[in-house]
């Protein structure tokens, strides 16, 4: 899509709130999924690994999470704003879609 037109429509912020979300999300099950496995392994050398890779999803979260603060995708301290943000960001969707 056109630069210009991404800008007009807003696609350009909307696309990169999406792809952060996304991104944010996978952070998440990766933190989820090595803290169970984590628990369910008793190899010391198993364990280590997994700990440093919980370790590198969370520090990858924590980076995720703050630019989306940063750039007003994520308001985690303020859910009023964060509806206003979701609200807009469905509203966008739905014209998109043509409804």
């Amino acid at each position: 899509m056109n630069g210009i037109i991404e800008s007009i429509t807003g696609m350009d912020k909307l696309t990169d709130q999406v792809i952060a979300t996304d991104f944010l999300v996978a952070a998440k099950s990766a933190v989820r999924n090595y803290s169970i496995a984590l628990t369910e392994t008793t190899s010391p050398e198993v364990r280590q690994t997994l700990r440093n890779q919980l370790n590198h999803a969370i520090a990858t979260h924590e980076k995720i999470f703050r630019y989306m603060e940063k750039k007003g995708y994520y308001n985690a301290h303020d859910l009023k704003e964060q509806f206003k943000v979701d609200m807009k960001t469905t509203e966008t969707a739905l014209s998109l879609a043509g409804r």
